[in-house]
């Protein structure tokens, strides 16, 4: 095709399906027009095909085009396309040397960002012979003068008199999370400019976001200690992009699926085929496998008229011991919903968890933004296996992910707040590898206290032995593997609870009765009022009542209601008892105590603690400062305390700092 004859048909073009678009983005300062590419093929497959192969002589053709339509102005805009054919939707890891100069589209997940930065796009030099004045277009990196004067053929020491410049961004995006299953995900840069950088734009492209972007492959030179390699590194130079919420846009539900979906709401059996569709093949767990069918559907977040916010995501925490099903259980929940991802013990990091910032000089431009897996994982769901064998320091940094649900960062010279409402799957090992229902969970879990109070939900898997269970477990075994495999069939199929929990959570916003508040007040009330006295075990705080209603809103979105009705607040309320009954149980006392659940000090050991204390006091008063282990040990055990408590008391004082040992066997208060 001549180069006229395709600018007439772009002018055609432009005239025919884009004239009133033209004038509007013109009265409203726009820099560009978006040109759906199915339209330019239905005009003329010819000029698509040759739009394809050449994009970068089309992009100029284009905008030469525009002068020959009569707009009231003539400000230049950029045509930019979307909507391209399927086939041009290629996979990062297959971007070869074919596709070089072409127009593509690839799709992946923001990892990094540089900051916004002017770039040179065209340069005038002056020569300093002639005087001519040459315009140089800049493609490099580094700012290329002209290799000789157009007039009187100098090639030496042209003089930069003018440039043009325009905002610039560089992207680091990689294949997002469903594609990659068993296998590393690829990375390409991408690089954006002009009005592809707006503040507005700017956001979409955060890292955590993703994005799919039309553009053309390109190459750059890659220098090695100077000198030229022969690999080279390849980037698409970016037309148009759109980000795209893969954690629910992505999912096509038909009418079709949406008339089944509000059937199976009104299905009075649907909480047990929910149940029984997550993971059939283990065997029991009902309780836990119904937590985790409300944490899929979760509440909703609510913001409050002083602007604070109070999360709807839920929480939950497996402790349990060897072979009871965590791992298996996690990882299959993690991909029973769009963007969720596992990761586990000593390969989580806090820059792998939450974000971090990289010194990236050869394309991004000195210290860059990276997202970590809670971001990744915005709106999803993120399973953490062994999660006692994450770095204490690395803990830290989901208090604020949990909580607020944001990451702060500040690092470098970037100041950056990244949104991470996730749900977090959490699943431990007990430190003697069994869980022991008599020994607090501090002392079973090397987690925080403060960590342990931000889930909504904690549960123990114990094996224990049992003969009745054990054969319907092992039954249940050699019929899902060998027997009768149909009997691992789900009563809902993992695709299309994947669209009903995408349905629930984008349609259903309940709001909480009356009710089914006087039902959960009632709990929580009725719970505390057993406090007789100060020193008496706190039952259930606050938190535990904000999980409650959680909760009852999940439960409720799951039948796709208005409202959250009383029986929604009897599930929340069962299920937290059977979290309390695992964790918060105090056998000294008789009595749930949240302190054992949240890994503070029982009301039983602060007795305990307060009573060593009063010995300490007097035998300071009797034997002076320095007392010794033997002395603690006689008194202690004539007020009818054990050994093993006195030796745990000691090492809890001597860790808070209120004793000090100035050398062995001997105590000091401090």
């Amino acid at each position: 095709m001549e180069k006229g004859d395709i600018q007439e048909k772009f002018s055609q073009f432009l005239r025919e399906f884009y004239y009133n678009e033209l004038v509007t983005a013109v009265s409203e300062g726009r820099k560009s027009i978006n040109v759906d590419f199915s339209v330019l093929e239905k005009f003329d497959s010819e000029l698509a095909d040759y739009t394809l192969e050449n994009p970068e002589e089309i992009f100029q053709i284009a905008e030469e085009s525009l002068k020959q339509v009569d707009l009231p102005s003539d400000l230049k805009l950029r045509v930019r396309f979307f909507n391209l054919p399927e086939l041009r939707e290629i996979r990062i890891r297959n971007l070869r040397a074919e596709h070089i100069g072409k127009l593509i589209v690839v799709d992946g997940m923001v990892r990094r960002a540089s900051e916004v930065r002017p770039e040179v796009s065209e340069a005038i030099f002056q020569c300093p012979q002639c005087g001519e004045k040459m315009t140089i277009i800049q493609t490099g990196t580094m700012i290329n003068p002209p290799f000789q004067c157009d007039r009187c053929d100098n090639t030496k020491n042209f003089k930069l008199v003018e440039q043009k410049i325009f905002d610039a961004r560089w992207l680091a995006i990689e294949e997002p999370f469903e594609i990659t299953t068993g296998e590393r995900p690829s990375e390409i840069k991408v690089f954006l400019k002009e009005d592809l950088t707006t503040p507005k734009m700017r956001n979409k492209t955060d890292p955590g976001n993703r994005i799919k972007v039309t553009g053309v492959l390109k190459q750059l030179p890659r220098r090695i200690k100077g000198t030229l390699s022969r690999q080279m590194e390849i980037f698409v130079d970016a037309n148009y992009l759109h980000t795209v919420e893969v954690e629910w846009e992505e999912l096509d539900i038909s009418n079709t699926d949406e008339k089944r979906i509000l059937e199976l709401s009104k299905d009075p059996q649907i909480y047990d085929k929910l149940i029984a569709s997550i993971v059939p093949s283990i065997y029991g767990h009902e309780d836990i496998k119904e937590a985790i069918v409300l944490q899929l559907f979760g509440g909703v977040p609510h913001v409050q008229k002083d602007k604070s916010r109070v999360r709807g995501d839920i929480h939950i925490l497996l402790v349990g011991d060897p072979s009871t099903a965590k791992s298996v259980l996690m990882k299959t929940v993690s991909g029973l919903i769009p963007r969720g991802r596992y990761v586990s013990g000593k390969g989580v990091t806090a820059a792998g968890l939450t974000a971090t910032v990289v010194r990236d000089e050869e394309f991004l431009g000195g210290w860059v933004l990276e997202a970590g897996a809670l971001v990744m994982c915005n709106r999803s769901l993120l399973a953490i296996d062994e999660f006692e064998k994450v770095d204490k320091s690395d803990q830290v940094a989901l208090h604020e992910g949990m909580e607020q649900q944001s990451i702060s960062i500040a690092k470098a010279n970037i100041v950056a707040t990244l949104p991470a409402r996730t749900s977090v799957l959490a699943g431990g090992n007990p430190k003697l590898g069994r869980f022991d229902p008599y020994v607090p969970i501090k002392e079973q879990i090397e987690v925080p206290e403060t960590l342990l109070s931000r889930f909504d939900l904690k549960f123990a898997l114990r094996d224990i032995p049992n003969p009745q269970v054990d054969e319907l477990v092992a039954e249940h075994i050699l019929k899902t593997r060998h027997f009768d495999e149909d009997t691992v069939l789900a009563p809902i199929e993992d695709d299309f609870l994947k669209k009903y929990v995408a349905y629930a959570r984008k349609n259903a916003h309940p709001k909480l009765t009356r009710e089914a508040g006087n039902e959960l007040k009632s709990f929580f009330v009725g719970l505390r009022e057993k406090v007789t006295h100060e020193e008496a075990p706190v039952p259930i705080t606050l938190r535990q009542y904000e999980a409650l209603i959680r909760m009852a809103e999940a439960s409720a979105k799951i039948q796709l209601k208005d409202t959250v009705t009383r029986e929604d607040a009897i599930r929340a309320i069962n299920l937290m008892k059977s979290s309390l009954r695992d964790f918060g149980f105090d056998v000294e006392t008789g009595k749930i105590d949240i302190d054992r659940v949240e890994g503070r000090t029982s009301s039983s050991e602060r007795g305990k603690i307060r009573t060593m204390l009063d010995i300490i006091e007097e035998l300071i008063s009797t034997v002076g400062k320095n007392v010794p282990k033997e002395e603690i040990l006689k008194t202690a055990k004539a007020q009818g305390i054990k050994e093993f408590d006195i030796e745990k008391m000691l090492s809890e004082l001597k860790r808070n700092g209120t004793l000090f040992e100035p050398s062995p066997g001997i105590y000091q208060k401090m």
